[in-house]
Order: structure tokens, then sequence, then C-alpha cells
């Protein structure tokens, strides 16, 4: 009975009620339901809103999303409407709540998952962006008088304007050699973009015409035992010219390599020896002079030495090919280190003369020297720059001739002693790398309380990933930062 009657008013709730009068009185509305919240959009499908942004591929990484992507860029942003190209960068996604770190090699683009050393310390996302004109991030046909650090600085800011309303937290701007070279030009072009700029070894060149830092390092660096050996080493390739150049003929000839662009074998063969010297400081520890083989070794011995330090295979066509927008950004802006080489007088056939950057650009690309480009971004530094930190190698070649941030300002240098052209914070003493380490977590706005109370205590906020935090050194060539 009692199931029956609540059949009943389960059912009258249904069409009404009985009213006094019993006649049948419509029944109350019913509170709205709230409206269901919209699903957060996957950040997949936030990224590629963008206009003019397309997807690769997306790779598996573990605690992050990972997307290779293409750009859709001016070739000139001064003049938008002349045409466009196709920019790879790659997004290694944390969570928008977290800051985010722009990087840049200055070169190609590793399309593999990898984390930068501030991404690491701040445990934030990361943008890494190709460079235009390496390929395949390079305008068809090739203007290449659209290959400059202002054009390039353009690129970063409309992919910073773009993803900045997706990723709104704080932005470092980072890179190594060149890459350190591109976040300073960057930062001098756009400085409102970013909230701090980490600059690992990067050149400047701010007086092409005098490079006499150079020459002061390779007098200076490491012991005059170990300088010495090299010396000999390198000498002694040039005095084995002949038998030496046989061999790098028959390599040339398996391996099909040419010499087109630096126009010969021997020319090729000269440059790679002349590299030997610095490509050894730029990419060996010190301890490794322990390992230099004596001047009297067999010919096998030197040709192998130094085609391990200096690739002979870094001058031929197929060895250039790839690096041709750096040497034309070399022999057009940024300057190219020139030093001199008293213990192979009388041995040097093409010399320093010949050892340009517009030696190894293909003749059919035109190259204008652009004076003043550098010294203006040296002067903006000097004056300008506000939370910019530099960190170079003790015995690295390349931080002979450094940039020198404005005083104050929350900028910094560092020197890693004993580093080569991979040095990095961690590699400081335990109070200098604090101090960096609590700098850039300030920047980013990561630091936890503990490290706001006492900077001593910074730390990186990630733990050591194999996979994600390995560092390759590229030693294809030596005088290429």
């Amino acid at each position: 009975m009692r199931k029956t009657m609540r059949g009943v008013v389960a059912g009258a709730v249904l069409i009404g009620t009985v009213g006094a009068t019993g006649g049948a009185v419509q029944a109350a509305p019913a509170e709205p339901r709230p409206a269901a919240r919209p699903a957060a959009a996957d950040i997949k499908d936030r990224i590629l809103a963008i206009p003019g942004m397309s997807l690769i591929e997306e790779k598996p990484v573990n605690g992050y999303r990972f997307f290779v992507l293409n750009y859709t860029q001016p070739v000139d942003h001064a003049r938008p409407w002349k045409g466009t190209f196709q920019q790879r960068l790659t997004i290694l996604h944390k969570d928008v709540n977290r800051p985010s770190v722009f990087f840049t090699s200055g070169y190609d683009l590793y399309t593999n998952p990898s984390r930068s050393e501030p991404t690491r310390l701040v445990d934030g996302n990361q943008v890494s962006l190709e460079y235009r004109f390496f390929t395949p991030s390079r305008p068809q046909p090739a203007d290449w008088s659209k290959l400059d650090i202002k054009q390039a600085a353009d690129d970063q800011h409309r992919v910073f304007t773009a993803l900045k309303k997706i990723y709104g937290k704080k932005w470092l701007a980072t890179g190594g050699s060149k890459g350190g070279m591109t976040a300073t030009y960057y930062e001098r072009f756009h400085p409102r973009d970013m909230d701090g700029v980490v600059a690992y070894v990067a050149p400047n060149d701010v007086n092409n015409r005098e490079d006499s830092a150079y020459d002061r390092f390779f007098r200076t660096v490491s012991t005059k035992e170990c300088r010495d050996k090299l010396n000999a080493v390198q000498r002694e390739a040039l005095v084995r010219r002949g038998p030496l150049t046989d061999r790098l003929k028959k390599w040339a000839a398996e391996n099909k390599a040419t010499f087109r662009t630096v126009g010969s074998l021997d020319k090729s063969y000269e440059s790679s020896v002349l590299d030997f010297v610095w490509a050894f400081w730029q990419y060996s520890d010190e301890a490794e002079c322990a390992d230099v083989p004596a001047a009297n070794s067999s010919d096998e011995v030197i040709y192998n030495y130094i085609d391990a330090k200096s690739p002979f295979e870094s001058y031929t066509d197929q060895g250039l090919d790839p690096y041709t927008p750096y040497y034309y950004q070399a022999g057009t802006q940024l300057g190219a280190p020139q030093y001199t080489y008293p213990h192979l007088k009388g041995l040097m056939k093409y010399g320093p003369d010949y050892f340009q950057p517009r030696a190894f650009v293909p003749r059919e690309i035109n190259m204008k020297w652009q004076d003043g480009v550098m010294k203006d971004v040296d002067r903006w530094v000097n004056r300008n720059a506000q939370r910019m930190m530099y960190v170079y190698g003790a015995n690295d070649p390349w931080g002979a001739e450094r940039f020198r941030p404005a005083r104050g300002g929350d900028n910094a240098v560092y020197t890693v002693p004993g580093a080569n052209h991979g040095a990095s914070i961690s590699g400081l003493p335990v109070g200098e790398r604090a101090a960096a380490t609590a700098q850039i977590l300030k920047w980013a706005d990561a630091a936890p309380a503990a490290v706001q109370a006492d900077p001593s205590k910074a730390k990186r906020l990630t733990a050591y990933d194999a996979a994600l935090d390995r560092t390759e050194l590229n030693r294809e060539q030596s005088l290429r930062p």
C-alpha cells in the first residue's frame, strides 16, 4: 500500500498537484541546474589555435608534453606583406602555471625533448626556436639580406607574443654560445619581453679588426708545457702536409667529399689544422693535456689526433653547408676571431688572411660587412642591461672577448674555473652557484620561501633526468661559437 501511494505521489508531482478546489494546478518550476563548465581545452588545442601555428609531431616524454611545430613568420618583419616562411620550434610543456624559458642555440633545432639549465633550475616550460635560415627554416627563395640579428630578434618577439597568452607567468631567455649571443640581441631589441636573461659562453666581438684578446688567451691558458705540446703537434701537421693531405685525399674519395667552397683540398686541410689548438681548448678539459701526442709520433697518430679535435670533414662542402647561415652572419655582422700563429711562421700557405668567414660561404651568396652593429649591442648592454647574467669558462677561447653588462641593474658575470665551452652554473664554486641559482629563481618568481629568506640555500627545483638533461657539445667546427 505504501509503495502504491508513493507511486501515485510521484505521478502527481510529474503532472501536477490537486488544489483545494480540486482543480488542476501547474507544478512549480524546478530550480534551474547550474550550467556545466566547459572542459578546459587541451594544451595542444590551445597552442594550435594560434594563427600560423601547425603541428609537425608530438613525442612522448615523462612528466611533460612535447610538441614539434611550425610557425608562419614574415621574411621581413618591417614589410610583412613581402612573403612568409615556416620556422620550426618545440614546446616542452610542463604547466601553464609554471615559468617559461625561451631557448635558442642560434643554429638549427634539436627536435627531441631536452631541458636547458635554466629550465631545470626553475622547473618550467621550455620553448626552443630554430634560427632563421638554418634548414628547414629558410625562406624560398632565400634573400640572404634578411638574415640579421634584428630580424631574428623579431622572430622571437612574435613567438613570445603569441605564446604569452597561454604561458602567462614569468619568462627567461637563454642560450649557449651563439645562442647566448642570440638571447642578448633579443633583449637589446625587445627589452620588455623577458624577465631575465641567462647567456652562456657568449662571445662579443665589438671591434672585428682588433682581436688581440685571443692572442693573450693562447699565451696564458693552462701551462707552458701543455701549450708547447699543442703548438708542436699543430706545427708538425703543416711540416708533414704532403703525406697527411694524401690521407685526406683518400678519405675524401671514399666519402665523396668535395671542396668547391674553400677552393681546394689543401686549403681545407690548412683550415682544419689552424683550427686545432682553438678546438682543443673549446672542447677539451685541461687534464687531456697528458694525452697530446709527441711531435715525433707517426703520420697516422698526428693525422688522427688533429682529426679527433678539429675534424677534417669540417671544411668540406658537406661539412660547411649546414653552417652557411652562421658564416654569413660572422662575415656581415657578428665578426670572427682573428689571431696570430707565430709558431707556424713559414709553414702556412694561406694563413689568417684567407681564414675568414667569406672563405666558407659559397660565392653566389653576396656578403657585405655592416660596421657598428656589434658596437651598438655592446653599448646597449654596457649602459642599459638589467637582469642579465653571463656565464663563461675560464679555459674557453670564446670568452676572451665577452659581454660586460651595466653595473647594478641585477646583472652578473660568472667565470667557471677550468671550464671549456660547456661552462654551466652547476660548475661554479658552491657560493657562486647558489647566488646565481637564487637570482634566476627570483627572476622566474619561482624561489621557495626558504630561498627567499636565505639565497645560499638555492638549488635546482627538478631532479636530474638522464634523458632530458644530457648536454652535448657539437664538435663539428671550433671557430663557430
